[in-house]
């Protein structure tokens, strides 16, 4: 992947462009076609794609009703050729970060929440992240879990050190293990402190790096009701960024080889070349399995002046709008939010799609009987949800362009990069009548 603000920042625009586009040519006639089963996408990898194939199984015997599975991992691309082609999936399982986008291209059908059997079991907190500015419902809550800190016990320990509680602790440990022999081969400096997913992919550095922020008392931007000031370029969002940007360009470099193109960390973790990783819940499995539970603990993020705030991200469950099925998707949806479908979503073989459940009569650490979900859910309840109620897609990808570029050429350009940003990420505000 190319790591130059031009060429992402190029695409950014082509894919607002199709969206465009193509909405346009959903708001004309549908195709309708006759079907048996219905449709479903999600994007999961195999592991996860099998327990949902689970999950469609125990669905169809309960009700009778045939589901035809795909798991889409270029969800996006795939998704528009289905647009193209006026013939959307029933149902589609993804994050929420894309409902507001789904729904003003007209891709996605409002649905009526309390019309759902069930829905007075999810949580009130649920309801209101798929809720889109004017108050209209587009989603049906499925899956929660907020970011989370993975450290290698054995190795924090080996070389003498607490469980991080503070930046200054999570610094200094990451350094140890940068610069130090925590895995014990007799090399020291052949280890990496953090394993960073610093790739412009769907945004996905401005994710990672909103939980540090927050804990800074800095933001992307501040509002609600479809209304954002920017404020990464203010006196809070310019101290956190220089922490982050220590870490990143300062000696020791604290970030795996390939940290700012790297679509996924989790090898260099899960393989014994980095030492702390901040990553969701659905990890813990693949990580017990390689590393040993033994040799892995699961922490409140270590605290900076504003506290211990990581990113809330969420699954939900979308209407494609062209399907001829709408009690056959209220079916699946109410199954889905149901003690029965949650429970499952984390049992069933394979790899947990719902992280944390939705539904208020359901305890995650009973259900998976691993006392670390205690940590997990109560990270939870710490955590904050990036505006979803508005289009942040394209000021998404303005952030993740931004910051692989800055950490990339460590030029100590930070006040002028951030001032840049935070007039590209007006712009796009505007351009989607969400600028307070």
């Amino acid at each position: 992947m190319e790591s130059g603000t031009e060429t992402s920042k190029h695409s950014s625009k082509a894919y607002k462009t199709t969206a465009i586009a193509l909405g346009a040519l959903m708001s004309s006639t549908f195709a309708v076609q006759a079907q048996d089963a219905l449709e479903v996408w999600s994007r999961s990898g195999p592991q996860a794609a099998a327990t949902y194939e689970a999950v469609f199984a125990a669905f169809t015997e309960k009700t009778g009703i045939p589901v035809e599975y795909l798991t889409a991992l270029q969800f996006d691309t795939q998704l528009q050729a289905r647009v193209a082609a006026r013939d959307l999936p029933d149902v589609l399982i993804y994050d929420q970060s894309s409902m507001a986008a789904y729904a003003t291209s007209g891709w996605i059908v409002p649905i009526e929440p309390e019309t759902l059997a069930g829905y007075e079991e999810v949580s009130d907190i649920s309801w209101d992240s798929v809720k889109m500015a004017n108050g209209s419902t587009y989603g049906v809550p499925f899956s929660q879990h907020a970011q989370i800190t993975f450290v290698r016990k054995d190795w924090r320990e080996k070389l003498g050190f607490d469980v991080p509680k503070t930046h200054d602790d999570l610094i200094a440990l990451a350094t140890a293990f940068a610069t130090g022999d925590p895995d014990g081969n007799g090399v020291d400096g052949d280890t990496f402190g953090m394993a960073v997913p610093g790739t412009t992919s769907r945004g996905f550095f401005a994710w990672w790096m909103f939980s540090y922020l927050a804990q800074q008392g800095a933001s992307y931007v501040e509002g609600g009701d479809g209304k954002y000031e920017v404020t990464i370029n203010n006196p809070a969002g310019v101290k956190a960024v220089e922490w982050l940007y220590d870490a990143f360009c300062k000696d020791p470099n604290l970030a795996q080889p390939g940290a700012m193109t790297n679509a996924s960390a989790t090898p260099f973790f899960a393989e014994g070349q980095a030492g702390i990783y901040q990553t969701g819940p659905y990890a813990i499995t693949s990580f017990t399995d390689k590393i040993g539970a033994e040799n892995l603990e699961i922490i409140l993020a270590p605290a900076g002046s504003a506290g211990s705030t990581t990113l809330t991200e969420r699954t939900s469950i979308y209407f494609g709008a062209t399907s001829t099925l709408p009690d056959e998707q209220k079916a699946l949806a109410e199954f889905l939010i149901s003690q029965e479908g949650q429970t499952l979503g984390m049992t069933a073989p394979g790899q947990p799609v719902v992280r944390l459940p939705v539904n208020t009569n359901l305890v995650a650490a009973d259900i998976y009987e691993d006392p670390r979900f205690i940590t997990v859910a109560k990270q939870l309840e710490m955590s904050e949800l990036m505006p979803s109620d508005i289009d942040f897609t394209a000021a998404r990808l303005e952030i993740a362009e931004t910051f692989q570029t800055l950490f990339s050429q460590c030029n100590d350009d930070i006040v002028p990069q951030l001032d840049r940003l935070a007039g590209r990420i007006s712009e796009e505000l505007e351009a989607v009548n969400a600028l307070k």
